[in-house]
């Protein structure tokens, strides 16, 4: 646990992303009443009317609706914090009004392939769409170290509006953190969220 206090470093929008299984929406749960008030906690459907059958699309266009929330935070002094979607680093740099936003930073759960069956076992998710998780949860591993890798994951059916061209200038300075959710209980793995935001917010 620490006290997050205020800090002269820019306010700053940070991802934490992962594919299923990883703990996003747990780890939120559990580090936002840490970061308040200083930071706002929020998934996707926080921001956006969550449809029935969520698209590719509306998990851009939603990712646009959180940007622009984090942009409205910066004017108070405060940050945003996404957590509980698969939304990729690569999304959040093209999504139409990041230019506006003082800082972003990124944060990759993962877990072994062993690790993320199991727990997607422990909530009844659909045995069949197991190999698409883990495909997706390999694609998220490479494009955290190339932004441009296989791009047409998430070109394919997106929105229109995203700059995907922006990510061309941004190769040569891309980071993306990872911790290994694999061998940790969820609030171990909240304590290495919450030493990472501390982290960044004290601008480092």
């Amino acid at each position: 646990m620490f006290a997050l206090q205020e800090c002269d470093s820019h306010r700053v929008l940070l991802l934490i992303t992962g594919a299923s299984g990883v703990g996003k929406s747990t780890v939120r749960e559990l580090i936002a009443p840490d970061l308040a008030p200083l930071v706002e906690c929020v998934e996707l459907a926080h921001l956006s009317p969550l449809p029935t059958l969520p698209t590719k699309a509306w998990r851009q266009q939603a990712t646009e609706t959180a940007v622009r929330r984090a942009i409205e935070l910066e004017a108070s002094g405060r940050h945003l914090l996404l957590s509980g979607d698969p939304v990729t680093a690569a999304e959040l740099a093209a999504a139409p009004s990041t230019p506006a936003l003082e800082a972003t930073a990124v944060c990759l759960l993962d877990a072994s392939a062993q690790a993320q069956a199991t727990r997607l076992a422990a909530r009844g998710d659909d045995p069949s769409l197991l190999p698409h998780h883990q495909a997706f949860a390999e694609w998220m591993r490479r494009q955290a170290q190339d932004p441009l890798h296989m791009l047409e994951v998430l070109t394919d059916g997106g929105w229109e509006q995203m700059r995907w061209e922006r990510l061309e200038t941004l190769s040569q300075e891309w980071k993306t953190d990872v911790i290994d959710t694999t061998e940790l209980p969820p609030r171990a793995v909240a304590d290495a969220v919450l030493a990472w935001c501390r982290n960044v917010l004290a601008g480092r």
